[in-house]
């Protein structure tokens, strides 16, 4: 029985965008001003603090920027809504601290950290208008509209952003409320077990032959940073060199993400459910001294891509635990061997001799564990 449930959903679209000579520079112009109002409240709550022990929030800082903009007049001249949000953003920070969530908020600086700025949609500010986006302070700003935006979707706010590469995008993220009809799995489930090589192997034997991106450019990689290394910081041939290595990195970046979407969409299109790890990945990393395969595969990436994707299919996707014996576990039999070294690449049981490859008796485990958990 299929069961209908209305509820608010967001979804965020990212573009492309040309700006002009001018407009890149007021988008320039607001990365600045952002930075500095975030550095200048995070100061104040660090002296506040270290002084009196006393804390101060949001809405109090938020008062200060009128008088501020007094102080230091080119503040008027870019997007007031950026200020406030850079604000919010370190109100964030502190209570991803305070909740041990991430490290103490640290300092923005103009050349390490990324290059963006949010603002928020009111009045209508934000939206298209034909090849054109509208955005506060900017105007009309070009984009290049791969994909359109459902008529239904109301715009809440847009994130620009710039690459090291130099390309402006904007991420436009929308509210929409949608029928999701849940799908019963109707035993069409599978299980992925995660492997180094190949990013998963499936219940029903089925590889994702990763191609490994990094690895096929780390050689041309290198050469480029060790040509960036020898030039002069900060002069014309270093930023050339410098815009040689970005475009390296943008391409690992868009052919890895490009595999993932197509991969995600083909299995939350294939099954009703989806059975997962709930694995760490960063420790895993550090752990097993497999920080490049790891960060290579982007398992991160594509467990979101297969969540947000099945959530709007009315699929699902289960997670199990971690500590669950899948690799140690007989697919046949159920029992469980006490040790398996990482280089036993076939699983061979000592209760019923059977013999099965060791990724893929791990996944049959993990979708049977899985369809205890099902909702539905």
């Amino acid at each position: 029985m299929e069961v209908k449930t209305m509820k608010t959903y967001n979804l965020a679209f990212k573009y492309r965008i040309y700006p002009n000579e001018t407009q890149a520079n007021i988008i320039n112009q607001t990365f600045g001003c952002t930075r500095l109002v975030y550095n200048r409240f995070l100061a104040q709550r660090k002296e506040l603090y270290e002084a009196e022990k006393k804390s101060v929030t949001y809405n109090t800082q938020a008062k200060e920027l009128v008088p501020l903009k007094l102080e230091l007049p080119f503040l008027k001249e870019v997007d007031s809504i950026a200020l406030q949000q850079s604000l919010k953003n370190l109100e964030t920070a502190y209570k991803n601290f305070f909740q041990k969530r991430t490290s103490f908020p640290k300092f923005k600086s103009k050349r390490s950290t990324r290059k963006s700025y949010n603002t928020v949609s009111t009045s209508n500010n934000i939206r298209i208008e034909g090849n054109f986006l509208k955005l506060p302070k900017l105007g009309l700003v070009k984009i290049k509209l791969h994909r359109a935006i459902p008529q239904n979707y109301a715009i809440k706010s847009a994130t620009i952003s710039q690459e090291p590469n130099g390309a402006y995008y904007v991420s436009i993220l929308t509210e929409f409320e949608k029928d999701i009809k849940e799908i019963p799995s109707d035993n069409n489930i599978v299980g992925l077990d995660f492997a180094m090589s190949e990013l998963f192997v499936s219940s029903d034997n089925q590889r994702a032959d990763y191609p490994r991106f990094f690895r096929k450019l780390e050689t041309k990689l290198a050469k480029a940073q060790r040509e960036l290394s020898r030039k002069i910081k900060f002069s014309q041939n270093w930023n050339k060199a410098k815009l040689k290595v970005a475009k390296i990195h943008n391409l690992i970046k868009n052919s890895r993400k490009d595999f993932l979407h197509k991969l995600s969409h083909e299995l939350v299109t294939k099954y009703n459910a989806i059975i997962l790890e709930d694995l760490n990945m960063k420790g895993m990393s550090q752990a097993l001294n497999f920080g490049k395969s790891v960060a290579d595969n982007g398992w991160g990436m594509f467990t979101t891509m297969l969540q947000y994707k099945s959530m709007f299919l009315g699929k699902q996707i289960i997670k199990i635990d971690k500590w669950f014996p899948s690799s140690k576990t007989c697919s046949f039999c159920g029992s469980v061997k006490t040790e398996l070294p990482l280089s036993s690449r076939v699983y061979k049981c000592d209760e019923c001799n059977s013999e099965i490859d060791r990724d893929l008796n791990a996944s049959i485990n993990i979708r049977e564990a899985g369809r205890e958990l099902l909702a539905y």
